[in-house]
C-alpha cells in the first residue's frame, strides 16, 4: 500500500515519495524541519491512511533508549516483597514495555514515532542501531528474545538542535520538509479553514510572509502558528484592509506570530527605518 496523502494533511509529492521510500526499503523515514512544519502530525496521517495502529514515543531531555525497550521496576517488586505480594515471585510481572517492545509484538504492522529524537543525549540514536536493525531485542531478566512479528514503519522526527551519528543515518531514509510556498500554504489553510475569505487569505498571506523574510529573525514563524493567527483574526472578525495597512510590527494580534523581544525590536527597527 502506497501513502498518496490524506485530506487533512496536504503532503508535497516529495514528501509523499519519501514515505513510499521507506516502506519500500522497510527502513526508517527521518524527518527534519522547522518546528510546526508538520513532522508528528505526518506520522498520524500516514498510519490512518494505511490503517495501521499508531505508536508513539515522545522524547525528552533525560530519556534512555532502554525506555523505549522495557523497564524494569525494581522499586515495586521490593515493595510488594515487604507486603507479601505472591507477584514477586515472577519477575515478568515487573516488567514494563516500552514503544518498540509493543511495535514489535502487534499482531498487524504498524506505525511507530520516535518524536524529537534530537532531544536526548547524543548516544541515544547509537543505543537503538541493533534493534531497529536486526528487529529484535533481548530482555535479561526473563531471558526472552523478544522479534518483530512485523516490520513497524518507523518515522523519526528531529528539530536538528544536534547532529545525529553517521551510523545511525546510514540507516534511515532522510526527508527534509522545506517550508511551503504559498501555494501549498494555501491549500494547508483551505483544509482547516474552507470557508476562509480569498481576499482575507491573501493579505494574511503577504503579511505573514514578508514577516518570515525579515531579515534577522530569531525565529521564524512557522506554519501551526500561521494557522494560529488566522483563526484569531477570524474570531476578532480583522478585516484584510486592516492586515494591509498595518506595519510589521503593528500586525494585528502579531503576538501569535512573534514569540521573542528580539524579534519584536528588530521589526521596530524595521519599521522606523523604512519611514
Amino acid at each position: 500500500m502506497q501513502f498518496a496523502g490524506t485530506d487533512r494533511y496536504i503532503a508535497t509529492d516529495d514528501l509523499r515519495l519519501a514515505v513510499n521510500a521507506a516502506l519500500t526499503l522497510e527502513r526508517p523515514l527521518l524527518l527534519k524541519g522547522e518546528p510546526g512544519t508538520g513532522k508528528t502530525l505526518l506520522a498520524e496521517e500516514v498510519a490512518a491512511a494505511l490503517g495501521r495502529p499508531l505508536l508513539q514515543w515522545h522524547i525528552k531531555s533525560t530519556t534512555k533508549a532502554q525506555q523505549g525497550l522495557y523497564e524494569y521496576d525494581a522499586v515495586s517488586r521490593l515493595r510488594d516483597s515487604q507486603l507479601g505480594d505472591e507477584r514477586v515471585h515472577h519477575i515478568a510481572n515487573y516488567i514494563v514495555k516500552g514503544a518498540l517492545w509493543d511495535a514489535f509484538e502487534s499482531d498487524e504492522p504498524s506505525v511507530l514515532l520516535i518524536d524529537e529524537i534530537d532531544k536526548a543525549d547524543i548516544e541515544f540514536p547509537n543505543d537503538l542501531l541493533r534493534e531497529i536493525d536486526k528487529m529484535e531485542f533481548h530482555v535479561y531478566e526473563t531471558q526472552q528474545t523478544i522479534r518483530a512479528k512485523h516490520r513497524p514503519l518507523i518515522i523519526i522526527t528531529s528539530n536538528n538542535e544536534k547532529e545525529l551519528p553517521d551510523a545511525f543515518l546510514r540507516r534511515c531514509f532522510f526527508h527534509y520538509i522545506r517550508f511551503p510556498e504559498p501555494q501549498t500554504l494555501s491549500e494547508i489553510v483551505s483544509v482547516h479553514f474552507p470557508q476562509l475569505n480569498t481576499e482575507l487569505l491573501e493579505a494574511a498571506l503577504s503579511s505573514f510572509y514578508a514577516l518570515r523574510n525579515a531579515p534577522g529573525l530569531k525565529k521564524k514563524p512557522s506554519t501551526s502558528e500561521f494557522l494560529d493567527w488566522l483563526a484569531l483574526l477570524l474570531s476578532h472578525e480583522v478585516d484584510a484592509e486592516t492586515i494591509r495597512s498595518a506595519a510589521q510590527a503593528q500586525a494585528p494580534l502579531i503576538g501569535a506570530l512573534i514569540k521573542n523581544e528580539h524579534d519584536m525590536a528588530l521589526l521596530d527597527r524595521i519599521a522606523r527605518y523604512g519611514r
